[in-house]
């Protein structure tokens, strides 16, 4: 069985003994090359054009070509051009072949014969595999079956793949390959391609959206000594030259309201973020976010900013503020400002009849969500239990773009509140498809009731046993206590945002290398 038989069966899976001979093969292949006097690993070639621009090339020759008429019009062809890529198919074998070549832009057919090429010239076509990476000089043309073509004068080996492409280059089905493998996918996966290049474009548009707005870009520790600023375990790990323990850091809160407090008045990070805990198709232990903090701005002007940024992204990267529908994934989603704001208290009590202010208590909470079939995790402090009642009763109906506003001062231990209220804070989360998008309050700046807040949430570490409490940060309630302006701070999911405008259920389509389990 040849290499390229091998690759025309999609359904079976080559054992270790096949794949040796398809390597060995390759490996003959490459010595074959280097006795021709040729390496098949040069160290540059110089493409003119991409298979998109040599397309492109060419349907404007067709055009030029009609104007004239007589031969040029039927036979149309564009000067000598290099296209470069990966041999994704070849057809054809003995004086002709047919070759598709994959660039970074596209595919591009390459059309070689050898009584253009030449006999030793041609020898060279004969030792390409699939996944072999290749460069083609010759003329653009269209072959009398229609498709657009390089027709080959000359074929240089950029680059002998050893290893054959799995499977069949159309598509990877084995997810764990898939994400393991990530080269691989991208190669085999026209759509792992298409959601790499929708990220990078997303955060561009969210940097200009950003800087548009008057906001500074920044910098700041991933390692930390204490990790502060969310509510998450941390990774710890050690510092030999200090000899002290760090952290990686959950959150890039307080670095950035500490450049708030030095007069940075518009100030935005997008980092990495990482946190100690499991997988699923929303989470992985590190991921991306993008924070910002506004001074004299408050929870209802980072609304605003959300909901512009989401949909203005979103224009820029499809063309509409309206997503379609996915099948199996998503239905058609309208991220036109402005998004329906909900009351948190009343929405709780709408769907399940429990009123937060009237279950102040972690017992009285537990038992009325027992009366409801709502689970509760025993051991758990107030603000976890309502936050349960939050992501299984609420969230799964909030679909389409839905802001969820003021929250109990239990559960946002750095947000202000509000001025009518002791018991509410304002924040906001925001959700799309059942899933929470960003996370925002109006800053907490009052440098007492900071510290006392840091203060409970140490209590509660001791008595719940709870490792995601926030953490008490002095270095952060120094900084507050030389005045801090009245602050909106955001933090928004890249990820997620991600998977929202590409239509994917899962994080690990939008990482390109997602943490996964041991084999």
């Amino acid at each position: 069985m040849t290499d390229q038989d091998q690759q025309e069966q999609p359904n079976q899976k080559e054992t270790a003994v096949g794949e040796q001979k398809l390597i060995e093969d390759r490996l003959t292949k490459t010595a074959q090359i280097r006795a021709k006097g040729i390496d098949p690993y040069p160290p540059r070639y110089d493409r003119t054009h991409t298979s998109d621009e040599a397309t492109k090339l060419f349907e404007y020759a067709e055009i030029m070509a009609s104007n004239v008429g007589g031969e040029a019009a039927e036979h149309p062809r564009t000067e000598t051009i290099r296209v470069a890529g990966r041999v994704m198919a070849r057809r054809g074998m003995g004086k002709a072949a047919f070759i598709d070549l994959k660039d970074g832009y596209g595919r591009i057919q390459a059309f070689a014969r050898q009584n253009t090429m030449g006999d030793e010239a041609y020898e060279i076509v004969n030792l390409l595999d699939i996944g072999d990476i290749i460069g083609v000089e010759g003329q653009v043309i269209r072959t009398r079956r229609g498709e657009i073509s390089v027709e080959a004068a000359k074929v240089t080996v950029l680059t002998k793949a050893i290893r054959p492409l799995p499977d069949k280059w159309h598509g990877l089905q084995d997810q764990e390959i898939r994400f393991r493998q990530r080269y691989l996918d991208l190669i085999s996966n026209d759509k792992a391609m298409s959601n790499a290049l929708l990220r990078s474009k997303i955060v561009q548009s969210m940097r200009s959206f950003m800087h548009g707005r008057g906001f500074i870009e920044v910098e700041t520790p991933i390692l930390v000594p204490v990790a502060a600023g969310a509510q998450a375990t941390p990774f710890q790990t050690h510092h030999n030259q200090l000899d002290r323990d760090l952290y990686l850091r959950i959150a890039t809160e307080l670095y950035l309201k500490k450049l708030i407090v030095g007069g940075i008045e518009r100030v935005f990070e997008i980092g990495r973020l990482f946190r100690n805990e499991g997988l699923d198709h929303d989470h992985n232990p590190e991921f991306t976010t993008i924070e910002s903090y506004q001074a004299y701005a408050d929870y209802n002007d980072v609304m605003e900013m959300v909901e512009n940024m989401v949909a203005q992204i979103a224009k820029e990267t499809t063309g509409s503020m309206i997503l379609p529908e996915v099948e199996g994934i998503r239905p058609e989603i309208n991220l036109t400002p402005p998004w329906p704001r909900l009351d948190l208290r009343q929405e709780i009590k709408t769907r399940t009849g429990i009123d937060f202010v009237d279950t102040r208590d972690t017992e009285s909470l537990a038992v009325a969500m027992h009366e409801r079939g709502i689970h509760v995790e025993v051991g758990s402090a107030w603000g976890r239990l309502l936050d349960k009642v939050i992501s299984s009763e609420i969230e799964p109906h909030l679909i389409q773009p839905h802001f969820l506003v003021d929250y109990p001062v239990e559960m946002s231990p750095l947000a202000k509140r509000k001025p009518d209220s002791d018991e509410i804070v304002e924040r906001f989360e925001a959700f799309v498809m059942g899933t929470e998008l960003a996370n925002a309050f109006t800053e907490l700046n009052d440098p007492v009731d900071q510290r006392e807040r840091f203060e409970q949430q140490e209590r509660m570490r001791e008595q719940f046993n709870d490792d995601e409490a926030d953490r008490l940060d002095e270095d952060f309630l120094i900084a507050i206590e030389h005045g801090m302006p009245p602050t909106g701070g955001l933090g928004l999911g890249i990820d997620r945002l991600t998977m929202l405008i590409a239509g994917e259920s899962s994080i690990r389509e939008i990482l390109l290398f997602p943490a996964m389990r041991n084999t």
